[in-house]
């Protein structure tokens, strides 16, 4: 059976910290072994420090008023198997865990606040080029949860206020003791009528119907800097989702997503196109006009230049987002070779070719290279 502290100390049970306090002074100067040696005051000594020990802490006096004894060695529960707060000689494994890691009375919770800050938000962003090459503002739509403006973010209608709750007194949470075989164990969980909040709302706003907030679209501008890539994402503050209750918004978060370009890849910073270029101009050399993103260049194809040469135009690539200046441009130059020639100009290129000392084999719809080395397997000379 559990002691009764309150009487020990000879005070009520809605007594007050100061009060009891003044209780165990008063006792402790009566029965204090320097003062009354009596062997019987001796214990009741020990007693009234025991009693002060429990009900100057809040969660050892929060057993005591459940009816448990937070001083009992083997369990004290209120009313044993069957009494109020009582789960016979075991209790479930989880209940024992809960009172080890924070489900029972020595890692109390405590009410929830109503106010939560809110979850951040992503949104998607398609941009060409030459947008994200030199910036943009774009403007942008989303989707998210704003500030209800008809109870501002309260939950509660209009003349109205949120209720403590009274099946768990506010605290958000219920506890009961239970005695194991590990001794007496206190369990708490959230309150199951305010969800453990500590409060309820008997009148909510019509509006957001309790929750602080209501789901809106609206419409935002973006500021691009020159010089973003695919994939970079950039930071909206508090842009994102209201929270419940009205709580802080979250951020709001623009991925970019940079279209394919018809003409030009990009490497980080650095452009590539391909440009094709004849043969003979080439081999002459000639005067490429190339559009650039944001200009027209001119540039040189020396002579003799071979298939696959790279010409490299400074500082017209994409500007650096971090510092000055830009990237480069490469044009990849793909050489063309003619795929029909008519008489003449295949005698040209042949005479071309013996003034080089370059044998050219002739091929002939009678013979070529695949028909001499049918003719040599079948034994033809």
């Amino acid at each position: 059976m559990a002691r009764d502290y309150y009487g020990i100390l000879g005070v009520s049970r809605e007594a007050s910290d100061d009060e009891i306090k003044r209780a165990y002074r008063k006792l402790a100067r009566q029965f204090h072994p320097d003062v009354n040696p009596d062997p019987e005051a001796q214990e009741k000594f020990k007693d009234i420090n025991a009693a002060y020990e429990v009900l100057s802490d809040d969660r050892k006096r929060q057993i005591v008023d459940l009816g448990g004894d937070p001083l009992a060695p083997g369990g004290g529960g209120a009313g044993g198997p069957g009494g109020p707060g009582g789960a016979g000689p075991f209790v479930g494994f989880q209940d024992i865990m809960d009172a080890f890691f924070g489900g029972a009375a020595g890692g109390a919770r405590g009410p929830r606040p109503r106010t939560r800050p809110g979850a951040d938000a992503i949104l998607r962003l398609e941009l060409d080029l030459h947008e994200t090459a030199f910036g943009v503002e774009a403007p942008i739509t989303v989707d998210t949860a704003v500030l209800c403006t008809t109870c501002a973010g309260a939950g509660t209608a209009a003349g109205t206020h949120l209720a403590t709750c009274e099946a768990c007194g506010g605290r958000g949470e219920v506890q009961s003791v239970q005695r194991t075989f590990l001794g007496q164990v206190v369990s708490a969980r959230p309150c199951t009528v305010c969800q453990g909040y500590g409060t309820t709302i008997p009148h909510p706003c019509p509006t957001c119907a309790g929750d602080g907030r209501v789901r809106t679209r609206r419409s935002l501008t973006v500021k691009i800097p020159a010089g973003v890539e695919d994939g970079m994402r950039i930071r909206l503050a508090q842009q994102g989702e209201v929270g419940p209750g009205g709580g802080t918004a979250g951020d709001l978060y623009v991925e970019i997503h940079e279209r394919p370009h018809d003409v030009y890849s990009r490497k980080g910073d650095d452009l590539h196109c391909r440009v094709t270029v004849p043969m003979t101009a080439a081999a002459l050399g000639t005067r490429l006009s190339i559009k650039t993103l944001d200009s027209e260049e001119t540039v040189d194809v020396k002579a003799g230049t071979q298939p696959g040469s790279t010409l490299r135009l400074r500082a017209r690539g994409v500007p650096h987002l971090r510092g000055t200046g830009r990237g480069d441009l490469y044009v990849h130059l793909d050489v063309r070779t003619p795929t029909k020639l008519d008489a003449d100009q295949e005698k040209m290129l042949r005479d071309f070719a013996k003034t080089r000392g370059e044998e050219v084999a002739e091929l002939t719809k009678q013979g070529g290279f695949f028909s001499r080395m049918r003719d040599a397997f079948n034994g033809h000379a």
